[in-house]
């Protein structure tokens, strides 16, 4: 039986390593061994500011793409906590009822989802932001 709020808790604090879909899917699921890519490239990007200052244009493609990434987590961490718990239920416990205890929606799983909200909010923005500030220092 697959726990929505267990879930939606390991989404949100190691979906970034895709260890939610190893929770969901077992260790045969490629989109779970390909979830660290982009954390490692973005933690690189990191290193690269540090090293070669913000003026390091590689950085400038890595930087953007962890947050985007981290805001991917985010949603989906969302919509595991906001699925209804017949939904749940068919997908990830198909030999439960619908209407099984592990599909339920509980207070752990409302607070998953709104610090979910308020971090993937953060992620994206900043992606952003850091984006379009180093587009326009190059175009200008």
């Amino acid at each position: 039986m697959k726990n929505k709020t267990l879930t939606t808790w390991i989404t949100l604090l190691f979906g970034a390593l895709g260890l939610h879909r190893f929770y969901l899917y077992g260790s045969r699921d490629a989109i779970a061994w390909l979830m660290p890519i982009p954390t490692a490239l973005g933690v690189y990007g990191f290193e690269r500011v540090a090293e070669y200052g913000l003026d390091d244009v590689m950085s400038w493609w890595l930087l953007p793409l962890l947050g985007f990434h981290l805001a991917g987590v985010c949603l989906n961490a969302i919509v595991y906590g906001l699925m209804p718990p017949e939904r749940w239920n068919l997908r990830f416990n198909s030999e439960a009822e619908p209407e099984a205890e592990a599909g339920q929606t509980s207070w752990l799983t409302v607070f998953a989802v709104i610090i979910s909200l308020m971090l993937g909010t953060v992620f994206l923005l900043s992606a952003l932001a850091y984006s379009f500030q180093r587009y326009f220092e190059v175009t200008v």
